[in-house]
This record gives structure tokens, C-alpha cells and sequence, in this order.
């Protein structure tokens, strides 16, 4: 008899969504770290979060009509927008590049997004680069430091 997929008895077949965990421990690999990244974030970059939770079911125009009419900015912008479903378990980001959408997700394969900025408006946070990473590696970004973004200096300095 077979475990599956070709394999001998006893071990099982590969499964496509765990090929990203480190063989036998259950964590991430490096290879993740070495992956080409598809969204380039800069210091310069506008990112702002939606501080209440929103139906990830909703695509690009969903978002992009939370953008508009939720969070008072235009998706067109270039700004960075980050969501985040109701369990606090995936993160969806969305960002219009000149050329069209980007949306990219990512869902915790474990635990919640267990810090999320909070705005006194109630709609919407602004983030730092440092501090976005930080959110995506569900860390706290409000702990999170880094040097100030360089800033050209005037010629009369």
C-alpha cells in the first residue's frame, strides 16, 4: 500500500500550503526571507491601516470603495492600503502602482494579528515602513524604532 502520491507506507503526500514550513518543525523556513519581494515599501510610501475590521471577501473594487467612501482617500493615490478580517487573522493590502492594483494577502498560518493600531479619528492610522513590517510579522508596531527617514536638507543649511 501507498501513504499517497507515490510515497511508501507511512509518509504522507506533500502538502502544497505547508511547502513554505521547515521540514519536521512546523516554523518558517529561510526560503521565505529569500523571496523576491512584489510590493517594494519605502520610508517615503503612505500607509495607512483601517482601524475596524473588513470583510476580506471583498476584492480590488470592494477595497477600493472602502478606500473612497470609509477611509476619505482616493485608491488611486499611491498610498498603501492595509485591512484586516474581523478574527484578526489575515491581512490584506492594497496599492495602485501607475499601472494598475496590487492586492496581496496573508494569513497567519497560527495565532491573530494580536496588536492593531488604533486611530483617534476611528478610521483610519497612519504607519511608517519599520512599523508596517513589524504589523506584517504580527509584532506591535507601536514598539516598534527606527532612525528618522532622511530628509533633503535646504541649500541655505
Amino acid at each position: 500500500m501507498s501513504g499517497g502520491a507515490g510515497k511508501p507506507w507511512g509518509q504522507q503526500a506533500e502538502d502544497p500550503f505547508q511547502r513554505h514550513l521547515r521540514p519536521g518543525s512546523g516554523r518558517p523556513g529561510p526560503l521565505i526571507l529569500e523571496r523576491p519581494a512584489v510590493i517594494q515599501i519605502t520610508p517615503q510610501m503612505r500607509i495607512l491601516v483601517a482601524v475596524e475590521a473588513v470583510d476580506l471577501r471583498r476584492g480590488i473594487d470592494g477595497l477600493a470603495r472602502v478606500c473612497q467612501e470609509v477611509l476619505q482617500t482616493d485608491p488611486f493615490s499611491g498610498c498603501l492600503f492595509v485591512f484586516r478580517n474581523r478574527r484578526a487573522t489575515t491581512l490584506k493590502i492594497l496599492v495602485y502602482d501607475s499601472q494598475g492594483f496590487w492586492l496581496c494577502q496573508k494569513r497567519l498560518s497560527r495565532g491573530r494579528f494580536r496588536f492593531w493600531p488604533e486611530s483617534p479619528s476611528g478610521v483610519c492610522q497612519r504607519l511608517e515602513a519599520h512599523e508596517l513590517q513589524v504589523l506584517l510579522a504580527a509584532g506591535n508596531p507601536a514598539g516598534a524604532q527606527a532612525p528618522a527617514a532622511w530628509r533633503r536638507v535646504s541649500p541655505g543649511h
